[in-house]
């Protein structure tokens, strides 16, 4: 289903039917980069972001770009196969206020710092200079570890067509991925003005060397936040554990499938070590397990990689949205949004019309999603949500 556009320096390849105005100049600016490698990949849930489309994978020779990764580093999804084949849903009605007494959302973050032992560990031997931020922000993160925050970030309750209860919860890292990502974007726009704007400011894809010590600081912190993230995901998850353990004694979980979608990282790709950018992308190496949430409303999905090297062994993160957010609260109609979702007995997010920028009209057809990226992955199992939790 790829497509390709070979008017720029290197090619874009794409993985839908078109492309809208915005998304097209932000793929066509990286494909003009001095040092991109090979070419640009866009995945089929792609949409305008800072500089570069969420949804986008880009790879490059010797420089690492913040804004290619993103200001919530390290955001991903997490997803846990229960033993229980259904439940009721006087008893997910039970259940879902329970979550929301437990797990801070939005900007809440715990009134007492999380075990220590629960944070990333930061390397022996780096100093405050090597992490500056991370040294700055770790105790505020143990406010921050375990919370779900707000946006596209959820908790839901699914049922899978393998015949079994999921929990799926996404989210990211928090203030201090926030932190890390702003930081690092102001010194790589600074370094981009000092060695003669190789970039255009506009733009937004200001650089630093891979091999400086800010490049290096950058990957450094930005790696830990990845690693928050994940743990963020984890810690929630034992505790939504915990609760349907409460009601549901006998439940039993598979191990956790855990994986993030805004990173930068050191791979092989064509004979060439590179610094590949995946901002709204999902790894999907040839035989590895993935997961693709839908919109609130939508079916999720439990993937496995093909390791398309067109897509730099990439695949969607999600549905992609059609609508920014305050459009969608302009645009969207409340009463139609909410019947859609009570028409399939779901428990939702959508109180009013502020919450209309995360109702599934605001996304993109997931089925329409996955038709456009069969030649990426496998779909191993088909999930539909029963009880969706969002800030």
């Amino acid at each position: 289903m790829v497509t390709t556009i070979t008017t720029e320096n290197v090619p874009i390849k794409y993985w839908s039917a078109s492309l809208d105005t915005d998304t097209l100049t932000q793929a066509k600016n990286l494909a003009n980069l001095p040092f991109v490698h090979s070419h640009i990949a866009i995945m089929p849930d792609a949409h305008v972001g800072y500089g570069m489309p969420i949804g986008g994978v880009a790879t490059t020779k010797n420089v690492v770009i913040p804004h290619a990764v993103g200001v919530d580093i390290g955001c991903g999804v997490c997803g846990v196969q229960t033993s229980l084949g259904r439940l009721e849903k006087s008893l997910l009605k039970k259940i879902v206020p329970e979550i929301r007494k437990a797990i801070p959302f939005g900007f809440k973050h715990h009134t007492k710092p999380q075990a220590r032992n629960k944070m990333p560990n930061v390397p022996e031997g780096l100093s405050e200079e090597m992490m500056p931020i991370v040294s700055r922000e770790f105790e505020n993160g143990r406010r921050q570890l375990g919370t779900l925050g707000g946006g596209n970030h959820f908790i839901e309750l699914q049922q899978g067509d393998d015949g079994y209860i999921w929990l799926m919860i996404h989210s990211g890292s928090r203030n201090i991925g926030y932190q890390v990502a702003t930081y690092y974007n102001q010194l790589a726009t600074r370094f981009n003005k000092k060695n003669g704007q190789k970039v255009p400011a506009k733009w937004q894809l200001d650089y630093l060397p891979i091999d400086s010590k800010q490049g290096k600081s950058y990957m450094r912190e930005m790696n830990f936040c990845v690693e928050f993230a994940a743990s963020n995901r984890k810690a929630m998850m034992q505790t939504v554990q915990a609760i349907l353990l409460d009601f549901e004694p006998a439940a039993v979980f598979s191990p956790p499938i855990d994986i993030a979608h805004n990173y930068a990282a050191k791979e092989n790709h064509s004979g060439q070590n590179v610094i590949v950018h995946r901002k709204g992308a999902t790894r999907a190496l040839s035989g590895e397990t993935g997961i693709i949430p839908g919109s609130q409303g939508s079916n999720s999905y439990i993937v496995e990689g093909k390791g398309s090297r067109e897509s730099f062994c990439s695949c969607s993160h999600g549905a992609g949205r059609k609508l920014g957010r305050k459009q969608a609260q302009r645009q969207l109609d409340l009463k139609t949004e909410v019947n859609f979702l009570e028409k399939q007995g779901i428990i939702h997010s959508i109180r009013s019309q502020k919450n209309l920028d995360e109702a599934a009209g605001a996304y993109k057809n997931i089925k329409e999603v996955m038709g456009n990226q069969l030649d990426l992955v496998t779909i191993l199992t088909t999930l539909n949500p029963l009880a969706v939790v969002k800030g």
